[in-house]
């Protein structure tokens, strides 16, 4: 027999593998690079990063899920992480840098362990009880919330703008950001229901940011379909339509014959009585503000504008949802049915210029379910980042009324979980100790990085908090502009409960599976099959050349 063994191939060929320590190196390697990337946005003092795609288009921003977003991350582990932060800005809508920072440190903790050679699935468990206890300890400093705490909610709103562009004008932002939340809200049996959709965000760049306000109401990115039609109405009565008031064209190919020029007079006629009759319609329903879902026939446009009525053509579906829960409106198919009941009331409907855009204000809705903030900002980037600190301000403001919890910020949370979090690990026997103390050392990142951010002295400032806490200061967290220990709570810096609870959650659930993952096979990219040569080419030749011999 011979003694040379034949290969055994599995794979195909071009695949790629890494086996074991390898495999995990690379993973947590990847999955920290992206934590880092974002990890100086954090905070008061946190930088922005510009990002420019490959059309040229620039973001300036410094939310979490943006950057990550934008930056197309192509590694398989790196884009682990970034579900993180898209699972965060989907729950809460803030606290996206928090969870992938938190999600980095305990990769990075990890590998220390791992470098000891504690096993991958023991670090695992380890993880996972801290992380069920993270959240117990979380449930329990918490303080509650309702909607009457008016000032704590503003408090909520403007801590979640503090370090975004927004927080120049945080002060009447954040009082329009309660404000909307509070318009939009449902409670039933004391259950909060809160939708961010009909809270919509208009933007328009031309003015300043303290010019931003809330309409009671909807604001369409439309114009009067017809010139002669009033500007404004008041105490306006709305029709929805979502068919469109012209004259169909047959589903089959049809042609009239005319023969005499009476005849095209008589059928043009008729075609304008039709017409006329629709805007008779309308006006008899009662309605003096049209919106359609479609498009609406010239002559139908000039019988409206005689009727003293207001009308806009192609206003998108979901404004039209977004109109009837302001206004009350029903959405009419068919003209022939409208009754008054049908009919949304609005206090004033009018037509505005803004910057270059002429803009629909439907005003002064009574107790609308759904609001407008037309956000306003001298250039197109600082109007973008506004609305993402809206975003998070609105989103934060939403997750303290539905779950009634919050907790303070400044990373006296963090720095409270960590003690608790050490404590809970000196309970648990063997290697699992090792990595919940490796957990609790990780929620310090956010405090730390807080402190490096602010170009304070970390290490001085871990040891005060630290310190603070042990002393029963459980909301001491850092004053990022003087850098000492504050009572973070009696500050006002105030953050919904859920944003801590679901940044551990995801943190802990990404880093847990990247440990256990040993083995990365990356398949060969497959080649395009070479498109047959046309015949005449000279097989192999070039440019009809003979083939060489």
């Amino acid at each position: 027999m011979s003694n040379n063994v034949q290969p055994i191939f599995i794979l195909p060929e071009g695949t790629q593998r890494s086996i074991g320590r390898d495999a995990q190196r690379t993973n947590i390697m990847a999955a920290k690079l992206v934590a880092e990337t974002i990890r100086t946005t954090l905070g008061p003092k946190g930088m922005d990063k510009m990002i420019v795609d490959s059309s040229g288009d620039i973001t300036i921003t410094n939310d979490g899920v943006t950057i990550l977003e934008e930056m197309q991350i192509e590694h398989p582990s790196a884009k682990m992480i970034v579900e993180v932060a898209k699972t965060q800005e989907d729950e809460v809508g803030d606290g996206t840098t928090t969870a992938v920072v938190l999600a980095g440190e305990l990769l990075k903790n990890a590998e220390e362990l791992l470098d000891q050679d504690v096993h991958p699935a023991v670090l695992a468990r380890g993880f996972r009880l801290a992380a069920i206890k993270a959240n117990e300890i979380l449930e329990n400093i918490s303080e509650p919330i309702s909607e009457k705490d008016e000032k704590m909610l503003r408090q909520i709103a403007m801590t979640a703008m503090t370090g975004k562009g927004a927080e120049t004008a945080k002060e009447k932002l954040s009082e329009i950001t309660v404000k909307a939340v509070k318009e939009v809200m449902d409670k039933e049996n004391n259950n909060v229901a809160i939708d961010k959709d009909n809270i919509k965000l208009e933007k328009k760049h031309g003015g300043r940011v303290d010019e931003t306000e809330l309409v009671q109401g909807i604001v369409l990115d439309k114009e009067r379909a017809h010139a002669s039609m009033p500007i404004s109405v008041k105490n306006a009565k709305i029709l929805l339509l979502d068919s469109a008031l012209e004259i169909k064209d047959t589903t089959t190919t049809a042609k009239i014959k005319i023969k005499a020029p009476l005849q095209m007079q008589t059928f043009l006629e008729q075609e304008e009585k039709m017409l006329k009759g629709m805007a008779e319609k309308i006006s008899n329903s009662g309605a003096n503000v049209v919106f359609c879902q479609k498009g609406i026939d010239d002559i139908v446009q000039h019988f409206l504008a005689k009727k003293g009525i207001y009308a806009a053509t192609r206003v998108k579906e979901s404004d039209m949802k977004a109109l009837t829960r302001a206004t009350g409106a029903s959405i009419v198919s068919n003209l022939d049915s409208v009754t008054e009941k049908d009919l949304g009331k609005a206090g004033l409907v009018e037509e505005a210029r803004i910057g270059d855009d002429n803009l629909t204000f439907v005003r002064e809705c009574k107790n609308p379910k759904s609001v407008t903030v037309l956000i306003k900002g001298s250039t197109e980037h600082v109007v973008d980042e506004i609305q993402r600190a809206m975003e998070d301000a609105i989103g934060d403001v939403s997750a303290a009324l539905k779950d009634g919890k919050v907790v303070a910020g400044a990373g006296s949370t963090e720095a409270e979980l960590a003690r608790q979090l050490r404590k809970f690990s000196e309970s648990l026997s063997g290697r699992e100790q090792l990595a919940a103390e490796a957990f609790a050392k990780a929620v310090e990142v956010i405090p730390r990085t807080l402190a490096e951010n602010a170009g304070l002295d970390p290490i001085d400032v871990l040891t005060d908090l630290r310190a603070a806490h042990d002393k029963k200061q459980k909301w001491a967290g850092i004053d990022v502009f003087t850098g000492r220990v504050i009572d973070a709570w009696q500050k006002g810096i105030i953050e919904p409960l859920k944003i801590k609870t679901q940044a551990v959650s995801s943190a802990s659930e990404v880093a847990i599976m990247i440990l256990r993952i040993d083995d990365v096979v990356a398949g060969a990219k497959k080649e395009m099959p070479m498109p047959p040569m046309p015949q005449g080419m000279g097989g192999m030749g070039m440019g009809g050349m003979p083939p060489m011999m």
